[in-house]
């Protein structure tokens, strides 16, 4: 297995950085559409598997079973090309810190990589809330347990209802883009694809499992859940709670969860990876 040293992966990173800032918007918005709906795929897969598990292996297992299944996306993305905002948090700064790039491209990548990934998360979560989340009965459709459990989901999400609930928030989204880049870091160290997979698999196992917070997982995870929210049975919502449930609405997605939760990213892929990194091995890479 090749492993490459620190500055050269720096340097990668600045390199795909300029070349993905290069990319035309429609380009930018295809590849962030397919980065979107993976992401989806690999939470979608993580709903369904953790639904019970808590009830017979304890809190902290289930999160660890959440954790294991979710990084399917990323590794799809990387292996693929697609285009994730969270990961351009880091690469598209990175380009500009070498001057291979403007901030004002940096921005446009972000913007237009922004709503393929939103575009992509709708898609997949409206197709998992008319399949998977629900099972039909004529013309009625009731949401299966996988179905209240992205209710669930979704509603805490959305639960940052105080300045200190949004702190929290803002807190748990630098934990997981810090740990989201490590992931990606890891899966340029490696040529060859089980390196990859095994580098992204780790740090991307451990913010889910920590309970962190990213903005395109959860323009999945919310969406699923709101698309869910009219097929629950009296009893089911009385489960969730009345007031949980009643919390989740398209406005709250976005004022007690997407915006805070995508400042916090960028702050974690541009300051805690991409400026420390670049920093840290300026003189490496110059030299």
């Amino acid at each position: 297995m090749v492993f490459h040293p620190p500055a050269t992966i720096i340097s990668k990173v600045g390199d795909a950085g300029k070349g993905k800032c290069a990319l035309p918007a429609w380009n930018m918005l295809l590849r962030g559409f397919m980065a979107g709906a993976y992401i989806a795929m690999g939470a979608a897969l993580a709903t369904v598997c953790v639904t019970g598990t808590a009830a017979f292996l304890g809190a902290g297992v289930a999160k660890l079973v959440l954790g294991s299944v979710f990084p399917v996306g990323l590794i799809i993305i990387v292996l693929t090309g697609a285009e994730l905002f969270t990961g351009d948090a880091m690469f598209a700064p990175m380009a500009a810190f070498k001057h291979k790039t403007s901030w004002a491209a940096v921005l446009n990548l972000w913007v237009w990589v922004y709503i393929g990934n939103l575009i992509g998360s709708l898609v997949f979560a409206y197709l998992m809330s008319a399949g998977p989340l629900v099972s039909i009965s004529g013309s009625t459709a009731t949401a299966t347990a996988f179905g209240v459990t992205a209710v669930n989901i979704a509603a805490g999400k959305v639960a940052y209802t105080s300045g200190l609930g949004l702190w929290s928030a803002f807190c748990k989204a630098i934990c997981c883009n810090w740990l989201v880049n490590l992931a990606i870091l890891l899966g340029i160290c490696a040529d060859d694809a089980i390196g990859k997979i095994v580098g992204i698999w780790f740090p991307i196992m451990a913010f889910v499992a920590s309970g962190f917070e990213h903005c395109v997982a959860n323009m999945y995870f919310i969406p699923a859940g709101l698309l869910t929210k009219a097929a629950l049975t009296a009893e089911q919502v009385d489960a969730i709670g009345v007031a949980k449930v009643a919390n989740l609405t398209w406005v709250s997605m976005w004022t007690n969860n997407i915006i805070v939760v995508t400042i916090g990213n960028i702050v974690g892929g541009m300051i805690f990876v991409g400026l420390i990194y670049w920093i840290s091995f300026k003189s490496d890479i110059q030299a």
